[in-house]
């Protein structure tokens, strides 16, 4: 297969460039990029509700993106990353406001 014959295909496809099935997704990277980004950030910084809504967020929309015609797998790994940002933020979150280091306490 040439590769004009390739870009012809991935260019007329039903979530192709040509669709809103290609860029939806393809801006979302940037919300996921933002929230990899505040990894580095203190954990006193993160918001539960942001969080929530971005973990969330990534797990509907998961499914959705498999049910729906044409299935849409940029949308599908975009929204996988996206909720496995959050729930990792949300980890960091929980594990500093109610774990505490319990050998700081015997000292």
């Amino acid at each position: 297969m040439s590769f004009a014959s390739r870009a012809a295909g991935f260019m007329n496809h039903p979530a192709g460039p040509k669709t809103i099935f290609f860029w939806a997704p393809t801006m979302k990277w940037g919300i996921t990029a933002a929230n990899v980004n505040d990894f580095s950030r203190p954990v006193e910084a993160i918001s539960y509700p942001q969080q929530m809504a971005v973990a969330l967020t990534g797990i509907i929309w998961t499914r959705y993106s498999v049910v729906i015609n044409p299935v849409n797998y940029n949308l599908m790994l975009v929204n996988v990353v996206m909720g496995a940002t959050g729930l990792y933020q949300l980890s960091r979150k929980i594990r500093a406001d109610y774990m505490q280091d319990t050998s700081s306490l015997l000292k």
